[in-house]
């Protein structure tokens, strides 16, 4: 079984989206990891602010399967493949960490850059894998994100449930 972590993020009815999302991967995974939910602002263009958060599980399925079950994940909440890169999303999907492999494989560079530059995909995998090493830099996930510039992104956790379950909750005041 390879470990592997997705990012989640959508600013278009996001609350909507990522409970649907996380409806579509426990059909496909089961066992999953879920970080808390954090709200960022939009990062290289004006738009909505974004929830995001971090999935990890174990699995079977070839990298290249499970790419294209998340494409699919994604265009079933309506996902706009023609839109800019910068963007809003109703849902992105992102495939962070494919077990301990590196470099381009099935089209997408791992593990994925993102890691490192950006608090919302970054604080939210420190929560699942603290302990776990990022395949390259060779250090934990807990001590890059101690050692990430936290004034560089506006980032917060929200109150949010999925199916009855307290995923996460605002900081207090």
């Amino acid at each position: 079984m390879t470990w592997v972590a997705l990012s989640l993020g959508s600013n278009m009815e996001p609350a909507v989206n990522i409970r649907s999302c996380l409806d579509a991967l426990l059909l496909k995974f089961n066992d999953l990891s879920l970080s808390s939910v954090f709200e960022s602002e939009a990062i290289g263009f004006q738009g909505d602010n974004f929830l995001n958060m971090v999935v990890t599980f174990e699995t079977d399925m070839s990298l290249e399967l499970l790419i294209n079950t998340v494409k699919k994940i994604e265009d079933d909440c309506g996902r706009d493949r023609n839109q800019p890169r910068f963007s809003g999303r109703t849902l992105d999907i992102d495939v962070l960490v494919y077990g301990k492999r590196s470099g381009t494989d099935s089209g997408i560079k791992l593990p994925r850059p993102e890691i490192t530059e950006n608090a919302f995909v970054l604080w939210p995998l420190s929560q699942l894998s603290e302990q776990r090493q990022h395949p390259v830099l060779k250090q934990s996930y807990k001590q890059l994100w101690k050692d990430y510039d936290k004034t560089s992104q506006n980032l917060w956790p929200v109150d949010f449930v999925w199916h009855g379950r307290k995923i996460s909750e605002k900081l207090a005041q």
